[in-house]
């Protein structure tokens, strides 16, 4: 992939790794808090703000609603402006229509656009097996490639790295002295320039994603902020272009409200710096063979369900992952997935589908945070509520007759049957009080002993006081004769 394949392991490992790296912390603090309060400046801006997000919600859940006819016009406009589209039903398919079109031309290189979609579906370790080699164009996406890692946010995949760490990298990768490089901003990214300089002006194949594609007119959008996807789509004299079937918009009008909304969540901009639409090819301008790959990998299967449809209709803004305070803490590593934070805790488990990722619903404290800043209205908590729910009944089917004995299960049974009989309520209640006795200091509960203790490891948990409100009522309405 861009820069590794993330690690496949359950949420909660990887998480308490990642609570150990106090640097990792102090990063993600400092970049993510300074984003949230940009974005909050550049939405006040708009008094319709509101509106726009309401807008954009409803023009995505039209879209999914019609999604196959605007897919079908899409095709038939690219192809009518001389592109050419191929359809890949999962990421095997996909991979081999991007290999096949580059072996074909001869490439041994191929420059490429930031790509959460080819990040997906294992592009780069694709190409690299057919010996061709991806280049990251993206300066955070060059980054991570050159440390071979995975990225680990959405918008600003080394947000997990500083400058001073990025200088060392630099430093190794590009065979410089250390007095050729200071770890200020403009130098790293002069650096970077210089490095990939002679690729643009020299790399026969382009490959991108794509922020949309308009089906009315056939035209494909990249937005960016860097300039270098103005370079991969216009210099090599192919275009390869991998896009999740998700992101068409049915016409322009349709685009005068994502290209507010999406530069405000993500960037924090009124406008992105590098906006570029492309409509298949022209003699003598540009790219002089489009190809459009239009992937599915298991989008059909969320498109079916009414309830976690809405989940397609992200824009990769990345404002979620912003606001998250578990992503806060732990990063985007910790998820195992291309997509982390609160978007990717619900889009992993349907694309992936497997165990791994079958636990990132989980990864979430349901503020609803999330729900508060997505441009597009997506209700992120209750999509991880149905997940969550989906996850247990996968759990109890694999176990059978042993999900009996899995402890969390018969906790949370026993749970519900307390919580569903008041008298049974009370009665724990007062068991409760007598029991909690030994471990109680200022009213709270610091230290719990066995399993319990993984709740108070962490946090104190409140005592049970030692008179309910619904004792007290009852003793107070005995002592005024049942008068209220």
């Amino acid at each position: 992939m861009s820069g590794g394949t993330p690690r496949a392991q359950p949420f909660a490992k990887a998480a308490r790794e990642a609570l150990k790296d106090t640097q990792l912390r102090r990063n993600l603090a400092k970049a993510t808090g300074a984003i949230r309060e940009k974005r909050a400046r550049a939405t006040e801006e708009l008094p319709d703000w509101e509106a726009l997000r309401e807008a954009g919600r409803a023009l995505k859940a039209h879209t999914l609603a019609h999604l196959d006819s605007y897919l079908m016009q899409l095709e038939q406009n690219v192809v009518a402006r001389g592109g050419q589209v191929h359809w890949a039903r999962d990421a095997a398919e996909a991979n081999a229509i991007v290999r096949d079109l580059a072996t074909a031309l001869g490439a041994r290189e191929a420059i490429k656009v930031k790509s959460l979609t080819t990040d997906e579906i294992g592009l780069n370790d694709a190409l690299a097996a057919a010996g061709i080699h991806a280049i990251e164009t993206d300066l955070a996406e060059l980054i991570v490639q050159l440390a071979h890692e995975p990225s680990s946010h959405i918008l600003v995949p080394a947000i997990h790295k500083n400058r001073a760490e990025i200088r060392e990298l630099f430093l190794r990768a590009m065979d410089l002295q250390p007095s050729e490089l200071s770890d200020e901003p403009a130098a790293l990214a002069a650096a970077a320039r210089r490095f990939l300089r002679d690729k643009f002006l020299s790399v026969d194949l382009g490959i991108s994603g794509a922020n949309f594609a308009i089906a009315d007119s056939g035209t494909v959008c990249v937005v960016e902020s860097e300039g270098n996807g103005r370079m991969c789509t216009t210099l090599p004299t192919t275009l390869i272009t991998v896009m999740g079937i998700e992101k068409v918009v049915p016409d322009w009008s349709a685009m005068e409200v994502f290209l507010q909304l999406l530069p405000r969540s993500s960037t924090a901009e009124r406008m992105n710096p590098y906006t570029s639409f492309w409509s298949g090819v022209r003699e003598g301008d540009g790219p002089q063979a489009f190809h459009l790959v239009l992937l599915d990998n298991g989008r059909s299967e969320v498109l079916a369900s009414e309830d976690r449809r809405q989940t397609l209709q992200c824009i990769r803004c990345s404002a979620c992952l912003n606001v998250c305070p578990v992503y806060a803490r732990v990063g985007g590593h910790a998820y195992g997935s291309h997509y982390p934070g609160p978007i990717g805790a619900i889009l992993s488990p349907q694309l992936l589908d497997t165990p791994e990722a079958d636990t990132l619903p989980f990864a979430s404290t349901l503020c609803g945070a999330c729900y508060e800043v997505c441009p597009v209205k997506i209700d992120i908590p209750s999509v991880l509520l149905d997940l969550r729910h989906r996850s247990v009944e996968r759990k109890r089917a694999r176990r059978g007759r042993l999900a009996a004995l899995d402890a969390e299960d018969g906790a949370m049974r026993l749970a519900a049957a307390v919580f569903a009989d008041p008298r049974r309520y009370q009665q724990l209640q007062r068991w409760a009080r007598r029991v909690q006795r030994p471990f109680v200091r200022d009213g709270h509960v610091e230290r719990l002993p066995g399993y319990l203790g993984g709740w108070t490891s962490t946090r104190d948990l409140p005592a049970v006081p030692e008179r309910t409100f619904r004792e007290w009522w009852r003793s107070r309405a005995d002592r005024t004769g049942g008068e209220r």
